[in-house]
């Protein structure tokens, strides 16, 4: 295996020639603020969840210009800006909606602070972690909202690039899936794996009764057995014949899930295997979770529909420069345009919890704050320095929790409409 590279090449190469002119012309070190925020919410979607800034603060701390590296940059930049990165060190600020939390259209997700060259060629990888991960992770909170309480196993590693699996598992996981099928995740990251058999372990024995029952020897009568290989109603009854009533799970993973579910409940009832859970899995989205609300089934597993963008929008996040020497800048771009200025938001509350609003205002003016309202960004980066606790994925996976919680009813919702709150841009204001 090659060692680590590292994640600074995890970039574009016009983020490298842009700190080389700007080095060449003495803009490098100006203080610049950029922002990383989305325009709106993909159509469709009420709310956006943020996750990935575990991931972007790990990435940082490995975010260096090995020798190969620099090689490689000797016929793309010139040799004082192939120096200039040699050295390169983060030593700015950074600040952000903590991980878990819910973001809405301007929502200032995360504010870099530093020169020019030092927050300029964070661009790409705060990008490209942000907008892969709270995609999923939006995906997968809409995921466990429909699932009503029910458990959900993340499974689609083959669905997806190797580490863009792990990626995935972990926004899953956040969102409020309970286990995920990668143990690459698991090595990572902490989280609960689960899984036991394919159809291919059916097929490989002469008959079904034979593969349930080398399962069952194996790993005991609480294993997941599949049992629609062949014959549903066959299947059923050989799993109990294997394992006994004491069969911890059935899995079903194709045909009309819901009248497959009911009648298989019936059926495992009739057997005496009244604990035998009911797993279903097979193409599963949030709205076809939904749709089995009413059905005996007694956790979801989902693949495709969590990790590839088949199955849900984009982020759509960007990350704009916002302030020079503290002076905002904006784009006026017809349909890109940006605001200017550093800013924060707060979220204001009624006293019951509900959210009512979002307000964002220019850091240099704050709003009065009040007994319920809550302000969002929280540093996570000083002087390069990642702060204590701010990746910490279980504190996240609370936070969303309740997050959605605080959800009005109406912004849970499948269905298309607004934004959950409205935004208050009060640095629009003058």
């Amino acid at each position: 295996m090659t060692p680590d590279p590292g994640t600074a090449l995890l970039t574009d190469r016009y983020e490298l020639t842009m700190v080389a002119a700007a080095l060449a012309d003495g803009t490098a070190s100006r203080r610049c603020v950029f922002e990383l925020f989305a325009r709106r919410l993909p159509d469709g979607r009420r709310y956006g969840v943020v996750a990935g800034t575990g991931r972007l603060l790990e990435a940082l701390e490995r975010f260096r210009f090995g020798p190969e590296d620099l090689e490689l940059l000797a016929g793309v930049v010139d040799e004082d800006t192939v120096d200039w990165l040699r050295d390169y060190r983060f030593s700015g600020d950074v600040d952000g909606y903590p991980e878990g939390e819910l973001y809405f259209p301007g929502s200032p997700i995360l504010t870099v602070s530093g020169t020019f060259a030092d927050a300029v060629i964070l661009e790409t990888l705060a990008l490209s972690i942000y907008n892969h991960d709270s995609a999923i992770a939006s995906a997968a909170a809409r995921m466990v909202t429909a699932a009503a309480g029910r458990p959900l196993i993340e499974m689609g590693s083959r669905r997806t690039h190797e580490e863009a699996a792990v990626a995935c598992a972990r926004a899953a996981y956040l969102a409020g899936f309970g286990a995920t099928s990668n143990l690459a995740a698991r090595l990572r990251h902490g989280i609960p794996t689960a899984g036991t058999a394919a159809h291919a372990w059916i097929l490989l024995h002469d008959d079904e009764r034979s593969a349930f029952a080398s399962q069952v020897a194996a790993l005991g009568e609480s294993t997941t057995l599949l049992v629609d290989t062949f014959d549903i109603r066959q299947g059923i009854d050989n799993a109990i014949a294997a394992a006994g009533t004491g069969l911890g799970a059935i899995r079903i993973d194709s045909g009309d899930l819901g009248e497959l579910a009911r009648q298989a409940r019936e059926q495992l009832d009739g057997l005496g295997a009244t604990g035998t859970k009911i797993v279903l899995s097979g193409d599963l989205d949030e709205y076809a979770i939904a749709s089995l609300r009413a059905e005996p089934v007694d956790s979801y597993g989902v693949g495709t529909s969590v990790v590839t963008g088949s199955g849900h929008p984009t982020a759509g996040m960007v990350y704009k420069l916002v302030e020079v020497d503290g002076r905002p800048v904006s784009k006026r771009s017809t349909s890109k345009e940006s605001r200017g200025g550093r800013k924060a938001a707060l979220r204001r509350h009624k006293p019951t919890g509900t959210s009512v609003e979002e307000v964002v205002y220019r850091a240099d003016a704050p709003p009065a704050v009040g007994p319920h309202d809550t302000v969002l960004p929280v540093p996570l980066v000083r002087g390069g320095k990642v702060q204590a606790g701010v990746d910490d994925l279980e504190a996240a996976r609370d936070r969303l929790r309740g997050a959605l919680v605080s959800v009005p009813w109406e912004g849970l919702k499948l269905s298309r409409g607004e934004p959950a709150i409205p935004t208050t841009f009060l640095s629009d204001q003058p």
